[in-house]
């Protein structure tokens, strides 16, 4: 090449500087060529009047497609082609190239550069940039895009994409019984980014599709959830093993040691997962539910995994519980997805007080409070007892919910009683002592 002896390096080195001269040969040959100027021309003025066209007809489509606040059927779809709008300057630069291509064929018998134009510079720098940078929205699409489309779209429009998928496919790679080329390992690399963006796609909509099937119990939706999660990967793993060429009986051994792991080291967690799918299934305890374990461990669960369930303490801690604890030990549920609990507020009224009607004024007092039910029970005042001070009595109500943290029912019902007695010039006794001096009484220093 250019009378350089490279008989001595490598077969790469070699076949590179082959390439090289022959397209510094095809590029002399275009400058010298009318017919390759003609071209040159028709492919400036195809993009030129592409851009004319395109500026004068996208505002019209804008208006026509933008259906503005309305929700009718044909929105979504409407909006849907508004996305696509950046590819009509390369779609009309396609087709004015096209029609050039034709005359130049007609006039010279040739459209080599002009065809190589429409390949290149159409199809690369404005097609595939106007989907990555004006379409595509997800950021991690847009960085496959960026390091993975275009470079694609570069290689193809220079005509070599062919010669790369032939030199990477014939480089192989051994991992003890598994071989696989390196251009599978690539395919699978971009298959892999792929598929699985997809599947976390498709997870959030399914997601959010069974989260409001409110008929449905809270733990049979995280359930169906769960598996439907477990069965969009699980699909999406084994379409990148077909993808990269790898025989699935080859992956044999790695489940017979991930059975000799669950055999050994892996019995807990095995365990915890059965744990939280018997869970999920007989709804016992669900995200919401202020439970209590025999280990001293209390919180409202907050989130429920395959390995464990995590409480949040009212002081604002997460304590990680593994499933298998609530199977094996006994639990306290407060809660029950939602179920009543009754508390109690005591108090005491002075003996010189007429305590027939301290029932009817304190019942009425404690239901003004919002949160205080009627069902299964109204408020009810009882009489617990003759103290040495005073009267006791106490206030027996239910709630939907557990007194702490942001509730405070207890504290709230002292209040309404302790209004209510005032109101009423009902006295709250403390303690009076009485002290008795025999023989002569002690002097005192005024």
């Amino acid at each position: 090449m250019f009378g350089i002896d490279l008989t001595g390096q490598p077969e790469i080195v070699q076949q590179a500087a082959g390439y090289i001269e022959a397209g510094w040969t095809l590029a002399a040959s275009w400058l010298l060529s009318p017919a390759a100027w003609s071209q040159f021309g028709l492919l400036l003025v195809a993009y030129f009047a592409a851009l004319m066209v395109t500026r004068r007809l996208r505002p019209l489509l804008e208006r026509l497609l933008d259906p503005g606040e309305s929700t009718n059927i044909l929105a979504p779809a409407r909006r849907f082609v508004m996305n696509f709008l950046p590819l009509m300057l390369p779609m009309m630069a396609y087709v004015f190239t096209g029609i050039g291509e034709g005359i130049v064929r007609s006039l010279f018998d040739s459209g080599a550069v002009i065809a190589f134009g429409k390949r290149l510079f159409l199809f690369l720098f404005l097609a595939v940039r106007a989907l990555v940078r004006d379409i595509i929205t997800d950021p991690f699409l847009k960085l496959i895009g960026k390091y993975v489309f275009l470079p694609i779209a570069g290689i193809y429009a220079l005509g070599l994409l062919e010669l790369a998928q032939t030199q990477l496919s014939a480089m192989t790679v051994t991992l003890g019984n598994i071989s696989f080329s390196v251009m599978a390992l690539v395919r699978g690399l971009i298959a892999g980014s792929l598929l699985f963006w997809f599947g976390r796609w498709s997870n959030d909509q399914s997601t959010t599709f069974i989260a409001k099937q409110e008929e449905m119990r809270p733990s049979i939706r995280q359930l169906a959830a769960k598996s439907v999660e477990f069965l969009i990967f699980g699909i999406a793993f084994l379409l990148l093993m077909n993808i990269m060429g790898i025989n699935l009986s080859a992956l044999a051994v790695l489940g017979g040691a991930i059975g000799v792991g669950l055999g050994f080291g892996l019995q807990r967690i095995a365990s915890n997962f059965i744990s939280g799918v018997i869970l999920l299934i007989e709804g016992q305890a669900t995200v919401g539910d202020h439970v209590e374990l025999d280990g001293g461990e209390a919180g409202t669960i907050v989130r429920m995994t395959a390995r464990a369930a995590i409480l949040e303490t009212f002081d604002g801690r997460w304590i990680v519980v593994p499933n298998e604890d609530f199977i094996t030990t006994r639990v306290v549920n407060y809660s029950d997805s939602g179920s009543a609990n009754r508390y109690e507020a005591p108090f005491s009224v002075s003996y010189d007080t007429g305590i027939n009607t301290i029932p009817a004024i304190i019942n009425a007092a404690v239901a003004a409070h919002p949160e205080v039910l009627e069902a299964p029970y109204p408020p009810d005042c009882e009489l617990v007892g003759f103290g040495d001070s005073g009267i006791d009595f106490t206030v027996e109500f239910w709630v939907n919910g557990i007194d702490d943290g942001k509730n405070k029912y207890k504290s709230d019902v002292l209040f309404l009683i302790w209004n209510a007695l005032k109101d009423n010039n009902i006295q709250i006794p403390y303690p009076h002592r009485v002290v008795e001096f025999k023989g002569i009484a002690p002097k005192m220093d005024i």
